[in-house]
């Protein structure tokens, strides 16, 4: 997309916003279409799905977009909380950044879940460690990995977006990322499980794993759109 193309398509976001907020009762019909399509994502990241129980303790999560691919990395010690406010955008930049209505897919893992195929020397140390840094640990080894595009910059106070390098990170997650090798890898495989399985047919929004679930908010399934 060329600076013309890019300018004229973020007037076009602008009119359009304009029309939908146009008086009082478009701005009232305009926030309850958001928030009932947020808070059905929300449901359906967090809640139990098709005989699959609910999503509930650590986490970690990618929101996938069609054209940038996976765009941001997350975690969480507290799955219903994170997972249902994702898509509100109250307490989290994501949503005002990007709309969920051009969410393609969110891949959640229950990280945990995954302990039980690990040695146990490798349990010892998550155990040890304790879930938020090894949590915080996972998610740093998915920067790495994939460099997701909003968390690979940081804002300043001066209204400029500048890189992070997260290779060179010495936060917590970082110091202990290499103690949890053998946790990654089992990580590694779920996560590409989730991330590459087709979208679902026959008008489903929800794929679950027995250790996650993939969600794709713009298919025409429950989601009210």
């Amino acid at each position: 997309m060329t600076a013309d193309e890019h300018e004229d398509a973020y007037r076009t976001w602008r009119a359009s916003l304009r029309t939908l907020v146009a008086d009082a009762e478009q701005l009232a019909r305009w926030q309850e279409r958001r928030f009932r399509f947020a808070h059905e994502l929300g449901r359906l990241l967090a809640d139990p799905y098709g005989g699959a129980p609910a999503m509930s303790g650590p986490v970690l999560y990618g929101v996938f977009l069609s054209g940038a691919g996976l765009c941001y990395v997350g975690q969480t010690r507290d799955a219903q909380r994170r997972l249902r406010d994702l898509a509100v955008g109250e307490s989290h930049h994501l949503a005002n950044t990007v709309p969920p209505e051009l969410w393609e897919r969110v891949v959640v893992v229950r990280w945990p879940d995954l302990l039980a195929s690990l040695p146990a020397r490798e349990r010892e140390t998550v155990a040890a460690l304790g879930d938020e840094v090894c949590g915080l640990a996972l998610e740093h080894l998915l920067h790495v990995t994939f460099a997701p595009p909003l968390n690979s910059r940081r804002r300043h106070r001066d209204g400029v977006w500048r890189p992070r390098n997260h290779a060179d990170s010495r936060s917590r997650g970082a110091v202990h990322a290499s103690d949890l090798a053998e946790l990654w890898q089992v990580v590694q495989a779920a996560w590409h499980s989730l991330a590459a399985c087709p979208v679902p047919a026959g008008g489903e929004s929800v794929i679950s794993t027995a250790v996650g679930r993939a969600v794709f908010p713009g298919m025409p399934g429950p989601l009210p759109v």
